[in-house]
C-alpha cells in the first residue's frame, strides 16, 4: 500500500455513482487493430513499478498471443481521480488496482466483478484472502502483503551516538527522546524522525488504548485518544525531533522518494513495509523495520497485516473471463513473483513466496524477516474499511495540520475530525 494523499472529489464520486447506476455498458476492453482482445489495465505507482509491471505484462502476452494488455499507469496523487473519471464515463478499465481504503466505494457502486471462481486463490491464507471480500462475494484479490511499520537508519543513529532501540519495550516518549537526541546531536543537520499523519498510525495508537478505528459506519477512536496522539507530535516538535508544522506540512505533501529518511536528512519514519526497499535505494543506506512504540501498560502492540493492494476486475468489462485469467497470472505465476517480488507487498500466494524467497533482495528479505519475527503479534488483517474511507487520510491530515499550527484546539479539532470523518463514511 503505497501512502500519499487522495484527492477525491466529491462531484466526481456523486457524477461516477449516478452514471455507473445508469450505465447499459462499458466502454472497457474491445479489440486491437490486429484482431487481439486487449485488456487494459489500471495501477499506479513509481516508475521502478512501472517497470517492472511492463516486464510482467510482456511474461502474460508471450503466453497468451491472442491478449494484449494495456496499462494505465499514473503517479498516487491522480490514480483515485482518474479512474472515478473513467467509471464516471462507463469507461472503467478490465482489471482495477484498488487499495483496502477505496474497495467498498467501489464494490457498493457495482463496479466490481465476483472473482470467485474465477482466479486460484486457493494459496492465499483465508483471513489475507477475506480482506477482499464483501457481503459474500470475492471481489478483490490480495497482491501481497505488509505492516505499517517505523522505519529507521542504523547508521544515522550511529552518527549521533545512539543505539538502536529495543522495540519490543519502547514507549512513544522514548521514540519522541530518541529522535530529539539525534536531532541535536547532529546539529540540526538530520532530523530525528518526520510525522505521519496516516490513519494506520492512529489506528495503532488506538488498537494500543482498546479502540478500534471504525467501529460499523462510526469512527470508533475516542477524542481523548486522538488528542492523546497528536501530543506526540506536538512533543516531537517542540523537542526539534521532527521538523516544525510547516516542513512538516511540506514534506506531507510528497512522496516517501522526497522524505527526509529518503534523501538523508532523517533518520527514522512511518511507512507500509513494503516501502523499505525504494526508501534503502532511494538513500543509498542500510534501513531497518522496528515495532511500533508502545502505551505504557498496553496489552497489544496494535500493529497489523494487510493486503498492500487488491487487483479487481471491471464488472462491465467485455472480456471477463480474460481479465480474471489475467488477475490470476499476475498472482499465481512465480516467473511474474521473480519480476515484482515485494513491490505489491510479500507475494500473497505461499507457493510464489517460496519461489521467489532466495531471489528477494536483501532490503527485502529484511522485510520478510521482520514480518516472521512478529507474526504472531500482528492483529489480523482488517476488513474493508466503511465507503467513504478513501478520504480519510486527507481529512485526518488537515486537522492535524490545523492542531500543529497552533489554528485549532486539540479538544476542537478532535470533534470536528470525528464529525466530518463520520459524515463522510456515512454518505
Amino acid at each position: 500500500m503505497s501512502s500519499g494523499k487522495k484527492v477525491w472529489s466529491a462531484a466526481l464520486l456523486a457524477t461516477a455513482m449516478l452514471a455507473v447506476t445508469a450505465a447499459c455498458g462499458s466502454g472497457s476492453g474491445g479489440e486491437s487493430a490486429d484482431g487481439k482482445i486487449k485488456l487494459r489495465f489500471s495501477y499506479w505507482g513509481s516508475a521502478a513499478r512501472q517497470q517492472m509491471t511492463e516486464e510482467a505484462i510482456k511474461k502474460f502476452e508471450a503466453k497468451n498471443p491472442n491478449i494484449d494488455v494495456e496499462g494505465e499507469f499514473s503517479d498516487f496523487a491522480a490514480y483515485y481521480e482518474s479512474l472515478s473519471t473513467k467509471v464516471a464515463a462507463s469507461d472503467a478499465p478490465d482489471v482495477i488496482t484498488l487499495e483496502i481504503r477505496g474497495l467498498r466505494e467501489y464494490a457498493d457502486r457495482g463496479t466490481l466483478a465476483d472473482l470467485a471462481s474465477s482466479v486460484n486463490t486457493g494459496d492465499i491464507d483465508p483471513k489475507v484472502l477475506a480482506t477482499g471480500a464483501i457481503d459474500g462475494k470475492q471481489f478483490a484479490i490480495p497482491t501481497g502483503v505488509n505492516a505499517f511499520s517505523l522505519v529507521v537508519s542504523p547508521t544515522e543513529l550511529e552518527a549521533a551516538g545512539q543505539k538502536l532501540p529495543d522495540d519490543t519495550k519502547w514507549t512513544w516518549d522514548d521514540y519522541v527522546n530518541l529522535a530529539s537526541k539525534i536531532s541535536e546531536k547532529s546539529g540540526g543537520k538530520i532530523y530525528g524522525t518526520q510525522q505521519s499523519f496516516n490513519p494506520a498510525y492512529l489506528q495503532i495508537f488506538a488498537a494500543q488504548k482498546g479502540e478500534p478505528f471504525y467501529n460499523g459506519n462510526k469512527i470508533g477512536v475516542s477524542p481523548a485518544t486522538i488528542k492523546e496522539w497528536w501530543t506526540t507530535h506536538q512533543n516531537l516538535i517542540k523537542t526539534k525531533g521532527s521538523p516544525d508544522a510547516a516542513k512538516t506540512a511540506e514534506i506531507g505533501a510528497q512522496s516517501v522518494d522526497q522524505s527526509l529518511l529518503a534523501t538523508g536528512t532523517g533518520a527514522m519514519g512511518m511507512w507500509w513495509s513494503n516501502q523499505l526497499g525504494g526508501i534503502a535505494k532511494k538513500s543509498g543506506k542500510d534501513v531497518d523495520l522496528l515495532r511500533m512504540p508502545k502505551l505504557p501498560g498496553a496489552t497489544t502492540g496494535g500493529m497489523f497485516l494487510q493486503p498492500a493492494m487488491f487487483y479487481t476486475a471491471s464488472s462491465k468489462s467485455e472480456h471477463a473471463a480474460e481479465a480474471a485469467k489475467f488477475i490470476d497470472f499476475m498472482i499465481n505465476d512465480p516467473e511474474v513473483g521473480g519480476i515484482i517480488l515485494s513491490d505489491r507487498g510479500l507475494p500473497a500466494s505461499s507457493k510464489v513466496l517460496a519461489a521467489v524467497k532466495d531471489k528477494l533482495p536483501p532490503t527485502d528479505k529484511k522485510v520478510l524477516d521482520f514480518l516472521d519475527k512478529v507474526k504472531g503479534e500482528l492483529a489480523d488483517p482488517p476488513a474493508a474499511p466503511p465507503k467513504g474511507a478513501s478520504a480519510m487520510e486527507d481529512i485526518l491530515t488537515r486537522y492535524s495540520e490545523e492542531v500543529l499550527f497552533g489554528k485549532m484546539t486539540p479538544d476542537d479539532a478532535a470533534q470536528k475530525f470525528i464529525t466530518e470523518a463520520n459524515a463522510s463514511i456515512a454518505g
